[in-house]
């Protein structure tokens, strides 16, 4: 009974993941599909500093030819990396959306991240090192720290005046 119940629950699971992969790949290698993708993955060259997908320049001066370039890379069965690596060296590293993650563009991924974690960590540090010199002064008071300062007959009058009002001074 229970190899039955696992055999039916694996081949359920199998089915899923089979809905599932066929869903994802539906329309994955449609022409149209494609094109969008990598209209998005690229950048307009006429410096309106928009994907080039999304281009609504008027007049646009990039837009159309990298159009009729991106759909002529897709006609001719080039692979998505072959073709951003064509425009890479046509037009240059920057009409690329995203960096690579390879070599030296990999810094653009990980400094903003390296660089909050640092700014976080030094504000931490910092507000440590103030609210505990807050805390060690308040500590110092506290302790008499201000009555060892005074000269012995103020002292005196303090130590009175503390006991007849039976108050020990607000701490």
């Amino acid at each position: 009974m229970r190899s039955r119940a696992f055999t039916s629950w694996t081949r359920f699971v199998e089915a899923a993941v089979l809905a599932v992969a066929v869903c994802l790949s539906v329309g994955a290698t449609d022409a149209n599909s494609r094109f969008n993708d990598l209209g998005h993955r690229l950048m307009c060259t006429c410096g309106c500093a928009q994907l080039l997908g999304e281009c609504d320049h008027a007049g646009c001066p990039g837009r159309e030819p990298e159009n009729g370039e991106l759909a002529a890379a897709i006609a001719a069965g080039k692979s998505d990396q072959a073709i951003l690596d064509m425009f890479a060296a046509k037009y240059g590293a920057t009409v690329l959306a995203a960096p690579t993650t390879h070599g030296f563009d990999l810094v653009a991924w990980i400094a903003p991240f390296a660089v909050f974690a640092a700014a976080l960590l030094g504000t931490i540090l910092l507000v440590r090192r103030w609210s505990g010199v807050s805390v060690g002064r308040a500590k110092a008071i506290a302790a008499g720290a201000e009555l060892a300062a005074l000269d012995p007959a103020d002292r005196e009058r303090r130590e009175r005046i503390r006991n007849e009002t039976g108050m020990d001074g607000g701490f």
